[in-house]
């Protein structure tokens, strides 16, 4: 049976920076909480020490802390599912060890999931990113909710606050090259929403590069959505209306005026056109393909090398 309590999961990916502020101000935030607090650190191929740091810490109000170290560089979302797998409370989050996210939602999901909600979705208001970051964001939130999951907050959700359902359906259902975030908001739990200001990254830089934007992006439309497949059959139809009315009007023209020569040149653009249109579609059905493939393998999606417990009471349970 489980015990009643948030387990908090914290990815770190070379977070020696700023991985010692963030256990400082999270154990003295647990003080006032009005429930206990268990931290799962994911070591997600850290080389800077991260994983050393964690257990020279000292925590006094945090009682349950593990530290899972995986064997190579997984990603976040995998760093997610092992810590949810490992999680021995009945409620479930994660966060970044930048402090982006108000420690304020811990408290206000809790009391949100009391009233009888599986899920609380925590959307970020406002935040201090770069333009670029915010234009990826704004895009990325719209052709969620209009092409994958209606639900998905036009602010963006950084987290999630989930019960011990969520929680069984996710160990479940483990995804390779999948969202996390997406999984869940598909599901179809009852859930509410918190709109928090964020704060500003704390130490270090993000680890969320444009490869992997880039591939978080592939992953949610190709997991979640059938519109990259539906794209490749109206692209064709709108080609094939487009290459009819070209072919119809110069059909025409050389009645009306014989004279007019055949251009080489709109030859050559409307085959690179076409050539174009079918290697993207091609691109598009190997992406499905290609995961098929990769969930037929049925790989797990992370390597745990170690998995600790580094609270006091641990050899008491």
């Amino acid at each position: 049976m489980e015990a009643k309590g948030l387990s908090v999961i914290v990815p770190c990916l070379n977070e020696a920076e700023g991985i010692m502020h963030f256990c400082n101000v999270i154990d003295i935030h647990a003080e006032s909480l009005t429930f206990p607090l268990e931290l799962i650190f994911v070591d997600d191929g850290s080389t800077d020490g991260t994983g050393d740091l964690i257990r020279a810490h000292q925590f006094r109000n945090v009682k349950k802390i593990q530290l899972i170290t995986f064997s190579k560089n997984f990603g976040s979302h995998a760093a997610i599912r092992a810590g949810i797998a490992r999680a021995r409370f009945d409620l479930c989050t994660w966060m970044g060890s930048d402090l982006q996210e108000p420690l304020e939602f811990l408290q206000m999901s809790w009391d949100r999931i009391a009233e009888g909600y599986n899920a609380v979705y925590i959307e970020k208001r406002s935040v201090e990113v770069s333009s670029a970051n915010r234009s990826f964001s704004r895009v990325y939130s719209y052709l969620m909710r209009k092409y994958a999951v209606s639900s998905y907050a036009s602010g963006g959700i950084s987290t999630i606050v989930f019960d011990r359902k969520i929680m069984d359906y996710v160990n479940g259902n483990q995804e390779s090259n999948s969202s996390i975030m997406l999984q869940i908001m598909d599901a179809g739990f009852r859930s509410s929403l918190l709109s928090l200001d964020f704060n500003s990254r704390y130490a270090g830089e993000s680890k969320w590069t444009l490869k992997k934007k880039i591939k978080l992006f592939i992953d949610s439309f190709v997991s979640f959505s059938f519109m990259p497949i539906r794209l490749v059959s109206i692209v064709g139809i709108v080609m094939f209306v487009l290459g009819l009315v070209m072919a119809l009007f110069t059909f025409v023209n050389k009645l009306i005026n014989p004279a007019v020569p055949i251009g080489y040149s709109t030859i050559a653009s409307i085959l690179a056109l076409g050539f174009g249109v079918t290697n993207i579609s091609l691109g598009i059905l190997a992406e499905y393909l290609w995961r098929t493939y990769d969930a037929a393998r049925a790989r797990p999606p992370y390597i745990v090398s170690d998995a600790e417990r580094l609270d006091a009471d641990a050899e008491e349970e």
